[in-house]
This record gives C-alpha cells, structure tokens and sequence, in this order.
C-alpha cells in the first residue's frame, strides 16, 4: 500500500486484499532490503481472458529490471493456467515493454476527473448487477470480481448496472454496462448522488464517444491516457462492445 500510495495511486488497501483474494497465486512482488519495491498482478476471468495490473516499481529501483523480471513471471504464470489471452492498460512508460513482450495495441483509454460539487439527484434503484448482460457486453464472464466489487456499492436497472467504490484520492465510477446513453446517464446520477460531494475518478474506452459526451456533460475533465493492449492470440477472442461499456471496472481489472 506504500508503494501505490507514493505512486499516487487511487487503490486502497480493500483494493489489494481483493487482488490477492482473487487470484493468490497470481500476485507478485520484489523485495528489497525487506522492502516491497515492485508488483505485478494477474486477474483470470476463467481460461478465455486474463488482466495484468498494478505494474508498479519504486521510483528508486527503476531501471533494473524488475518490472520486466515481475512481468514474465506473471506470465508464464498465465500461461500454465492455460489463458487464450492477456490484456492489459499500459501508461507510457509501461507500453515499450508490454511490446517487446507481445503486446499490441487495441484502443486508448481515458481517466476522466470531476472535482467536489453539488451531489445529484437520482431515481430509485435496486442494489446488484447483471451478469449476463455484462458477459454480453464485456466478452467473458467476470462474475466473480463483480460479486466482489459489489458489496461496495451496486445499482441495477433494466437499462444496466454501475459500481462504485472508494479510492485512495476519489471516489471511482465503475465498471458501467448499459443498452442506451439514458441508460447510463441514469446511472452517472446514481453515483453522484452518493460522492458528487467528492473528489470523482471515471475511466472509461474514448472510443465510446457517448460516454465521452455524458463525463463532460457531468463536468468531468479527461486527465490521462493509456493504451488498452492484448497479447498476440491464435485463438480470436471478442473485444468488448465498447458502445455499452461506459465505464471499465479499473486499470487492474479491464
């Protein structure tokens, strides 16, 4: 938690206990002087697809290799599970070795920031999600994470589903599935009528030019972009239907 925290992350340490309870034995680090100083994570959504995340090394141990050592573990990790494809958000710094490692660029990805406001009104809904319309729209089943990111806070309607949860800086939004723009929009107001209050984090594909239009709608301001990438498969595995999926779940979980 040091290391995100000094790297300004947004993950907390609820974030980390998940990743290791998700998929134990696909978490790695280096140690230094009794010191974690880099991780990698792996996240598997059965044998169909897997994401790599939390690719972090202390400023003071760059350039030594370790993320790249950390990265080939998690793969060959991967591939003794048996996954037909690895995915991952690369930063700039990240992109030129996830490359070199058979990593192909997909589509960009966006964070979009809104400052403290006026919290929003909202319609009444139901808590939960709906797995089946997210494997429609995200290409596989991740219905073990959703469960996991639900108890934080989940609204379902017949439009689609949000998430939120807490962040070390904001308040994040995400994942989000929805048929419609309405739909989704109903959904922004769900959670901002939880955290417009606070400091917001969204993420989302800058393909969908309708999520796009409804974060600046909401006065939210794009604050970086990253690289979706995929590893070179022989076997074609369906991206996901970016017109529907208006927030990603997090850069360490797709």
């Amino acid at each position: 938690m040091g290391l995100s925290a000094r790297a300004g992350w947004n993950q907390t340490e609820q974030d980390w206990v998940r990743l290791l309870a998700l998929e134990p034995e696909g978490c790695f680090g280096v140690e230094c002087d009794g010191v974690v100083v880099a991780t990698t994570t792996a996240v598997c959504y059965g044998r169909e697809l897997a994401w790599i995340g939390m690719v972090l090394t202390a400023r003071e141990y760059r350039g030594r290799g370790f993320a790249r050592l950390l990265m080939e573990r998690a793969l060959d990790f991967l591939a003794g599970r048996g996954v037909k494809q690895i995915k991952l958000d690369a930063t700039e710094m990240g992109a030129p070795l996830y490359r070199k490692l058979g990593f192909e660029d997909e589509c960009p990805i966006e964070r979009w920031i809104r400052e403290p406001g006026l919290s929003m009104e909202a319609g009444q809904f139901e808590a939960g999600f709906d797995p089946a319309l997210d494997r429609e729209i995200f290409g596989v089943d991740r219905s073990v994470l959703l469960e996991q990111l639900a108890h934080t806070g989940a609204a379902v309607s017949p439009a689609g589903f949000a998430m939120d949860r807490p962040g070390a800086n904001a308040a994040y939004f995400g994942p989000c599935v929805a048929r419609s723009a309405d739909g989704a929009r109903r959904l922004v107001e769900w959670f901002l009528s939880r955290h417009g209050a606070e400091p917001t984090y969204w993420d989302l594909l800058a393909e969908n030019t309708e999520a796009v239009r409804l974060a600046t709608e909401f006065e939210f301001s794009r604050s970086r972009r990253l690289t979706r990438m995929a590893s070179r498969s022989k076997v074609n595995i369906a991206r996901a239907d970016s017109s529907k999926l208006f927030a990603i779940a997090g850069f360490e979980y797709g």
